[in-house]
Order: structure tokens, then sequence, then C-alpha cells
């Protein structure tokens, strides 16, 4: 595993959002030719001037992907040109964990070692894309990117101006990608629907949802300067480009005459795009190619009518958030969260042949490879932000043992038990009387649903306060791991644990009067999510349940947002099965508004757009969790 090569990278200072230049030649006269290949950031391979291979699998330093990736259909007889264009981040991101630059290559004939990255491979910063550029498209995606096409010269076909490259030093430990590599579907066109007399803007719809690289030929008669912005819907005709604090647009300089370009590293989400130009364009062509890990779909169980279309546009959701791992949006944040993951999972299990079982243990063993000194798991995986949701930590168990059960694959267990021991020591050192208590300090995000109450505080100081959901969670993730341990013959060191809490929780916050389970002792505030969790537990006896199970099918408790609504119907679907035609009577009317307005995949919350200051997304994978419950 790439041996004979060295990590490579330009002499001098790296800036953040940095993009580096390499080129390097081979002989070649027959037989197949594979390249392994990984970088700090992205990657964009040609061979021969070809686009070969891109995307970078999201990885850690301890735990680094290569790819392997067959270049035989690009080589000819003789000498072959190999470009690589690396994108080097360079800054803490909630999806990115910032480590030194570096990029490192080996081509192969079998055995045989043809060309392997080193001092003798040429570099420079490149001359089209800006680095050092600080503009970012959300806190969460990172980075946008600045293309001048008037400083293009003949690479990648090839060199010109390179000096050798500096071999760097990494403690990278490799592993083959743990996937298989994405394919680049036919380009999705965007339609012009407006454009402005003078030839310099253009609005574009792609007809759906899309997610994959922006490429685009247009004419220019001078120089001009263009920034394309894009959206998953419109305001008043107009692409928002603006949201808050993010900017979702990327720059290009146009040189006079032709213009053909295609970024293959950024992945856009959309269904609109705007082009603005400084002078007068023609646009031949503007399109997005979707990069598809391409699932196998399972056949849709059911009849054509409402359910069969909301079952499709969850499955659409699926497929667009499915990247080197599972995203939650592909338009506003590109993260693996665990609960996001989790429910996406489990819709997973039933859309996808095989259950999209590899795909799916991938991201609970990349998951497993993050590091915290608290012994929770950071927010994102891997991200450079020093920022945890505690609960999401419990429902990374949850999934861990939902996966056993679907698959019956005991190896992931032995490659992280040592992770779930860990979360499970760390939040039993935080009880006290039975009861779990918040995390205290500014990187502890006591959130469990976007729903009034349950948000928790953001970037701000945690209470040490006693905490309904959290124990609640602790207890369901206790179970599921004493499955584990009886299912995979290992040793649960936990002890009276789950009964000591569940004992706890009654103790402390169930009301007599009313029935329920309040999120604080003291108070009389009745959320859906803690009390479906009693339910599903099962802390009261049957006729207790039975009665908070009544009281959440009549609305009577705050209600979760999209989310969190598979705990209130496995509630429901705990104590009595009559709830079934409540269960889809309420999925089908949250949904069909969705497809009311047209969209092709499933919304983040109820609100659309408009939740979260309009930045609402309307391409959410835990929210396509609702085809588990149409197929009851």
């Amino acid at each position: 595993m790439l041996n004979n090569a060295k990590y490579i990278w330009r002499a001098g200072e790296c800036e953040k959002n940095s993009y580096v230049e390499f080129f390097d030649t081979l002989s070649y006269q027959n037989g197949e030719v594979s390249i392994d290949i990984s970088v700090d950031g992205d990657y964009t391979l040609y061979v021969n001037g070809k686009y070969a291979s891109s995307s970078q699998y999201g990885d850690f330093e301890h735990y680094k992907a290569y790819d392997t990736v067959d270049i035989t259909p690009y080589l000819v007889q003789g000498e072959n040109n190999v470009a690589i264009l690396a994108w080097y981040f360079g800054e803490d991101l909630q999806r990115y964990k910032k480590y030194s630059p570096g990029l490192i290559f080996e081509i192969k004939q079998g055995d045989n070692v043809l060309l392997a990255s080193s001092e003798r491979t040429l570099c420079r910063k490149s001359p089209t894309y800006k680095s050092g550029q600080s503009k970012k498209i959300s806190g969460q995606l990172g980075f946008s990117f600045s293309y001048d096409a008037t400083a293009e010269d003949a690479f990648p076909n090839e060199k010109c101006g390179f000096e050798n490259a500096l071999a760097v030093e990494k403690n990278s430990i490799f592993v083959k990608r743990p996937i298989k590599k994405h394919s680049l579907l036919p380009s999705v066109q965007g339609k012009i629907v407006s454009q402005s007399e003078d030839g310099t803007n253009f609005l574009l719809d792609l007809g759906k949802e899309t997610v994959g690289f922006l490429s685009f030929c247009i004419e220019a008669a001078t120089t001009a300067d263009i920034t394309v912005a894009y959206s998953e819907h419109l305001v008043d005709g107009s692409v928002p480009r603006i949201i808050g604090g993010r900017d979702f647009s990327v720059e290009y300089r146009a040189k006079a005459g032709k213009n053909s370009f295609t970024n293959y590293m950024l992945r856009l989400a959309c269904r609109y795009l705007h082009i603005s130009s400084s002078a007068p364009i023609k646009c031949h062509s503007v399109s997005i190619i979707p990069q598809s890990y391409e699932p196998k779909r399972l056949q849709c169980p059911l009849p054509d009518g409402l359910d069969a279309r909301i079952y499709e546009i969850c499955v659409n959701t699926l497929d667009a958030c499915m990247m080197e791992h599972y995203v939650d949006c592909p338009w506003r944040e590109q993260c693996l969260y665990a609960f996001d993951s989790r429910n996406q999972m489990l819709a997973g299990y039933i859309a996808y042949a095989d259950k999209n079982a590899e795909y799916a243990r991938s991201n609970l063993k990349l998951i497993s490879m993050d590091r915290r000194s608290d012994g929770l798991l950071s927010i994102c995986y891997p991200s450079g932000v020093d920022l945890t949701i505690p609960s999401f930590s419990l429902h990374y168990i949850t999934a861990v043992y939902e996966y056993l059960e679907a698959t019956g694959d005991t190896s992931l267990i032995y490659e992280v038990d040592f992770k779930l021991k860990e979360i499970i020591s760390t939040f039993l050192a935080n009880e006290n009387d039975g009861v779990i208590y918040a995390f205290e300090g500014e990187n502890h995000w006591g959130f469990y649903d976007w729903s009034p109450y349950q948000e928790g505080n953001l970037w701000g100081e945690q209470k040490k306060s006693a905490e309904l959901t959290l124990t609640l969670l602790l207890i369901y993730a206790l179970e599921c791991y004493k499955k584990i341990s009886d299912i995979c013959a290992l040793p649960f060191e936990y002890g009276d644990a789950i009964q000591r809490l569940k004992n706890g929780v009654v103790s402390t916050f169930y009301n007599q009067i009313s029935g329920l389970f309040s999120l604080k002792s003291d108070s009389e505030l009745y959320h859906t999510l803690p009390n479906s969790l009693a339910v599903i537990l099962k802390l009261l006896d049957d006729d207790g349940c039975a009665k908070i199970a009544e009281k959440i099918a009549q609305g009577c408790l705050i209600e979760p947002s999209l989310s969190m609504k598979t705990f209130k119907y496995d509630a429901l679907l705990s104590v009595d099965g009559t709830y079934v035609t409540q269960i889809k009577d309420e999925i089908r009317k949250i949904y069909a508004k969705m497809l009311d307005q047209g969209s092709s995949t499933v919304w983040e919350t109820e609100e659309g757009a408009s939740a979260f200051d309009n930045a609402g997304s309307l391409c959410h994978g835990w929210s396509a969790i609702a085809i588990k419950y149409l197929l009851m």
C-alpha cells in the first residue's frame, strides 16, 4: 500500500483553500494499469488530459483511505501524461479535520510499480484556481471556489512552469477505500427560463433536485466576471444566493471566446442556477453532472398512488445524500452525523438490494475512528470543530445494533466495540441518583430535536441539569448494547445500570397526576419524544404506557420534528396496532405537501425552505425514514 511512494507537496508557504497542480509521465506498452492515490482534501486525476477520477474519501490521518483507479482505458502506447489537481482545505471545518498538506500516488501494473510520487514529480501553484480565498458557502460545507480561465495554459495535457515537488512527512495509516467509487451519470441540463435582454443574467431550471459537479460551455466576446449562484427553490422568482452568513455561489472569470469548464471536486445540490456576468455572454449549455454511488434500488412494493410517490421521493433523497459517506443534506452542509445516518441506514435497509450493507458498514466504521478527549463523538466525521451533540453518541450505539440486526454481520462489532464501551462509560460517569446530567461546556450542544425545549443552546453555556431525554436515550442504547453482547457473546459489563436508570427516570420525571413524563422535575412540560421513549422502554405497566400513547396520538404533547417522529410511531405501534392508519395518514398529510410543491426529495422539517430563517433544506436524509412506516 503505497510503500514505494512519498507524500509530496509544493515547496513554500501553504495557504488555506489551496490548489496545487502535479505532473508526471510514464511509459506504457500493454496490460492493465491502476493508480493508488490519496490526498489531504480532494483531487482530480487526469491521464493524457482526460478526466479519470476524483473525490477523496473523507477520513482521518490515522484512518487514511486511498483510491484504486483503473487507468488502462486512458493510456496509449509510449509516453503518457499524468496530471493531478489537488485541493487542500487547510482549515478545520465541520466536515473536515485539518492536517498538513500532502498527495501520494503509485501507478502499478500487477506488482510492478511504473511510477510513484516523489521529488521528481513536478508541481506548481494552480494559476487558474484562486488559492487562499476565504469565501465559504456555509460554515459546515466550507470553501467555494474562484476560477480564472484567462490564466489557462496547456495543463492538464502538458507541463509548463513546473518545479520539483517537495517530499513531506505525514503519519498516515492507510486503508483501502471501503466502498466502491461513485459513477458520473449523464449531465442534467439546465433549461433557461428567463434571461436579461443584455445577455448578462440567466435563470436556469434543472427540473429536479440534482447533486453533482457544475459544468458549462459559454461564449464571451471579452473577459467577463461571472457568478454562478444555486438554490433548491426560488424566492420571488429569483435564486436566494445569500442566506444569513451563507453564500451559495462560485466565481468564474471567462476568457474571450469559448469557455468549457467542469469542476470535479465541489458538489453542488440544487434545482435552480443563476448566472450573472459583468459582460454579455452566450450560454450554450449549463448542467450538473450527477455523481452517484448507484445503490441498487428494490422495486417499490406499493401500488401506484400517493404512498408510492412519497416512497419515491424518500428514496431519491437517500440517493442524493450518499457521497463518500452519508450526508445530512447535500445543499447546505454535506456532513455525516450519527443520528441522521441512523435514519438513512434504516430506510436504506428497506429500499436497497443487499440492504446497502457495505455502505452502511463503512459509515459506522468511519464514525468509530473519531477521537475526542471527553469520550463522546464529535458532531460530524471527520470534523475539525470542537463540538459534540452528546445525544448523537447514543444514537450511534443504536445504529450499530440495528446494522447487526439487519445484516447479521458480527465482524463490525469487534471493530467498533471499544467505541461503544467508551461512550457508555462516559455517560455513566455523568450519572447522579439514577439520572444522566447534561454535559457542561460550550462545546457540548444539548440538542435532541428541532422542536421546542429540545433544541439545546448551540455554543451557549450548558447548565448541569438532570436530563430526561438523555437518560432515556442512554437506557435505549444500553438495551441495544445488551442485545449486541448477547448475539456476539461479549460480556455486558454494566450490571444493573438499565433498571437503575429506569427507576431514576420514574422517580424524578414522572407526574402521577398527568400520567406523563415531564422534561423537568419541577415543571409540566410534556414532549412527545421522551414520552415515546418511555413507552418503547416500558417504564410503566401496560395500562400506563397505553395512556401515554393515547395522549401522544391525540396531539396533547409537544410534537417532534420529522426526524424524531420515528420514536413517536414506534411507541404507538408498541402499544396497539390500531394506530397504523393514523401514522400513515399523518405521513401522507405532511409529505403530500412536499409533492404538491413539486419537490422530488423530502424536506428537513415540515416548514420546508422557510425553516431556520429561510435556510431549510429541501433534501434531507433523515426524513426518508417515512418509508419504514408506509410499508406496514
